[in-house]
């Protein structure tokens, strides 16, 4: 039985929560009638006209039904210079009719030949290209969405929302759109059906916004901003949105997965497989969607970035798996895993698996063994989306048992549901039960809430969060809760800053969470200050700041880490970056730590318990990635651990065309410590033939001189349309054992899968 507050101080706690409802109670109190969104002078709406209209998607505003459209042309910068006039000149027409929504967007570019337009593969992303940004909040609640958005080469990127300015770039919908450039700019042409979308049919007004991205002088130019943001709590309203229909809500997507495996040496086999898989996708209602997987297969999945491990504790590596990726925002959690602020600056001395620490819920404890291996999905069930102001999400896998660790075949369950409260906040509850990775009965129980204020004076903006929660584990007793609250000011100009807490006491166990320290509590607190120069100068924009992290043992309030950095930074108007920084960190040991291990074992490298304190300076220069060559540098050096150690790292990126990428990182750190010396490298090589827009080969080759391994990823993407997708791929794995240079083969497996979705 899961106990109010287990052996926390009820007293402190209560402290602690009266203080932070006595800060929010003060905000609230400020916040009075919420100003119009939409610029200076006040809110923006649009009406959108149904029209008959059966179009082809070209990227040419040819038809002559976009003459009756609604025309969108009172645009402003959005940076550098917030509402000042726009240095090119954009135009953007929308209509409907009972299935889709239609838009067409042109360009103005004085010289064409400046159009940035490097991708050509379809959801690659587009940081560095020329790109037109479409914002729909069907609910306009201000605070959930999506995204979509296309380069000249008409690639497609899409997302959602999540934590109203959070975008989770893997979710994928079903949308058509084209883009051409002719001898006044460019034009692009989209096509979003309405069965893409969730929404409540009997709301005829929408949350909507439009986004220009010019990358030759880093400017943006939008609708409706605010703090040089765009999201769903800021942005104008599309009326007249009458008669929608999304036909049956049925989405299915049958797969026919070929694949063979071999795995070398001792003890070694072979298998093939042939097997189907079928997703189901069902709108319950226009607002809530149902999901179905049977015989699950990720083996076109991309993979991991490699990372070496060189701290006490576990890395944190995130999901990549479509079916877990779809509406995760619904199953975030009292912005855990979120960064301190929603901007470039964040909090730089908070370690990032520290920031995940305490999540109650991460999608890759599901399907992989505690060795990382993949263990078969037999059926999966996920029913998201909104009853009334209520956002809704439950998850059901049932995994197979996996052999090699004992594990039994179980089913888990996830549970999360958040009222929308206030403009901007939310109010919400998460429930697991199941341990995919043991044989012993875990459940938790959490609640959180979480403030947003974007219309403050000044374009300024206020988050805070407070949560809870607590497991129940077979075995265990007491000690088993873990809660955290914080507060910040993520200004994207001027003074900015942010302070979180977290508590994670011994036996807090969340099973299907992430959780790499116990008896722990974090206390992490940033602020700086942005200044953008005037116009004409060659630098844009400035920024200094400090930020500090102590992590201390909850039984004798012993540091165990502790960091703190003074840092500037300085961009100029094409993209380019420089960085320094000086770290100071304090780490202490109560048990050896092995920072090295060798393959042998005999040549580990061991530092004592002790009390370490170090100061380090870094350094980094980045280069915009809109050219053909572009990447960055990056070195830090100084004390470590009672020695010295030095790190670099270059990484190239040559684009000699948009058909063609070749990209390579290599990253030394070299670390001389009383106890031995070691040096780790990590090379990476990565190339991208576009050999249409549909068509694509990518390869990834990873090595590191600690494991002596290579990973080796090559994929071949074929997209006819949006909903076809097939993929060839090979991933192969070589060690060097013994370090004598001569790699053997571990693993090899090579799949063809093919998927085609129907729509009813």
């Amino acid at each position: 039985m899961i106990e109010c507050v287990s052996q926390t101080s009820f007293r402190s706690c209560l402290a602690i929560l009266v203080l932070f409802g006595l800060t929010v109670f003060q905000v609230l109190a400020q916040e009075g009638e919420p100003p119009p969104i939409g610029g200076l002078t006040g809110g923006k709406s649009v009406f959108i006209p149904a029209l008959p209209a059966d179009l082809q998607i070209d990227g040419r505003l040819d038809d002559s039904v976009w003459e009756r459209a609604a025309l969108v042309s009172d645009f402003h910068q959005m940076s550098p210079f917030e509402y000042s006039p726009p240095s090119q000149k954009t135009e953007v027409r929308i209509f409907y009719t009972e299935d889709a929504l239609y838009i067409g967007a042109r360009m103005f570019e004085e010289d064409p030949s400046l159009i940035t337009a490097n991708v050509l593969l379809q959801g690659q992303g587009l940081p560095n290209d020329d790109s037109f940004n479409l914002m729909l909040d069907p609910y306009l609640d201000r605070r959930s969405g999506f995204i979509f958005e296309i380069n000249a080469n008409g690639v497609r990127v899409e997302g959602i929302y999540q934590n109203v300015s959070g975008v989770d770039r893997n979710w994928s919908g079903i949308w058509q759109a084209e883009s051409s450039i002719d001898d006044q700019g460019w034009v692009t042409e989209i096509r979003i059906p309405f069965q893409s979308l969730s929404f409540d049919p009997g709301n005829t007004e929408w949350g909507i916004n439009f986004r220009r991205t010019i990358r030759r002088n880093a400017e943006e130019i939008a609708w409706v901003s605010r703090n040089r943001l765009l999201n769903p709590s800021i942005a104008g309203t599309a009326t007249g949105l009458e008669g929608l229909q999304q036909g049956l809500g049925l989405d299915v997507v049958p797969y026919l997965v070929m694949r063979k495996e071999r795995v070398f040496g001792p003890g070694g086999y072979e298998d093939e497989v042939l097997e189907p898989q079928i997703d189901l996708f069902y709108k319950i209602t226009p607002q809530l969607n149902a999901a179905l997987t049977i015989n699950t297969d990720f083996s076109a999945t991309e993979v991991d970035t490699r990372q070496v491990n060189l701290t006490r504790f576990n890395l944190f590596f995130p999901e990549q798996r479509d079916f877990f990726i779809r509406d995760a925002d619904i199953f975030q959690f009292g912005r855990i895993g979120v960064g301190a602020n929603f901007n470039e600056e964040g909090n730089d001395a908070l370690p990032r698996s520290a920031l995940q620490n305490g999540r109650p819920f991460f999608s890759r404890r599901i399907g992989l063994s505690p060795g990382g291996q993949p263990v078969d999905i037999n059926v999966g069930a996920k029913l998201s989306g909104r009853v009334g102001d209520w956002d809704v999400g439950t998850l059901v896998v049932n995994q197979d048992e996996d052999e090699v660790s004992g594990i039994d075949a179980q089913t888990v369950f996830v549970g999360r549901a958040a009222l929308n409260v206030l403009n901007e906040s939310l109010l919400g509850v998460i429930a697991t039960s199941g341990d995919p990775r043991s044989n012993v009965d875990n459940n938790l129980v959490g609640a959180d809430f979480r403030y947003r204020n974007s219309r403050l004076p000044g374009n300024k903006v206020v988050e805070g969060e407070v949560w809870y929660q607590q497991t129940d584990t077979d075995g265990i007793s007491g000690d088993d809760a873990s809660w955290g609250f914080g507060i910040s000011s993520p200004n994207t100009a001027g003074w900015r800053g942010g302070y979180r807490y977290k508590r994670i006491e011994d036996n807090f166990n969340p099973a299907l969470g992430f959780v790499n320290q116990t008896g722990i509590e974090d206390h992490s607190a940033d602020i700086g200050f942005r200044h953008f120069l005037p116009t004409g100068n060659y630098v844009r924009s400035v920024y200094a700041g400090a930020d500090t992290y102590r992590n201390s043992d909850l039984a004798t309030g012993q540091v165990i880490s502790e960091v703190k950095d003074i840092r500037a930074n300085a961009n100029n108007n094409v993209g380019d970056t420089v960085s320094v920084a000086v770290i100071r960190t304090r780490e202490v040991l109560d048990r050896n730590f092995t920072i090295y291990r060798s393959s042998t074992g005999s040549g580990n490298i061991v530092i004592p318990p002790g009390d370490y304190a170090f100061t380090q300076g870094s350094a980094r220069l980045s280069f915009a990635g809109r050219r053909r060559l572009s990447g960055n540098i990056r070195m830090t050096w100084g004390d470590y651990f009672g020695g010295n150690n030095f790190q670099r790292s270059v990484g190239v990126n040559w684009q000699p065309s948009n058909r063609y990428n070749l990209g390579m990182d290599v990253a030394e750190n070299e670390i001389q410590l009383p106890e031995g010396n070691f040096t780790v490298r990590q090379i990476s090589f990565d190339s991208l033939i576009n050999f249409t827009p549909e068509i694509s080969w990518s390869n990834r080759i990873q090595y590191d001189n600690v494991s002596e391994g290579i990973g080796i990823n090559s994929r071949m993407r074929w997209i006819p349309e949006a909903g076809r997708e097939a993929f060839l791929v090979l991933n192969w794995g070589m060690l060097d054992l013994d370090k004598d240079n001569e790699f053997n083969s571990i693993n090899g497996d090579f799949s063809l899968k093919y998927n085609y979705t129907f729509r009813f």
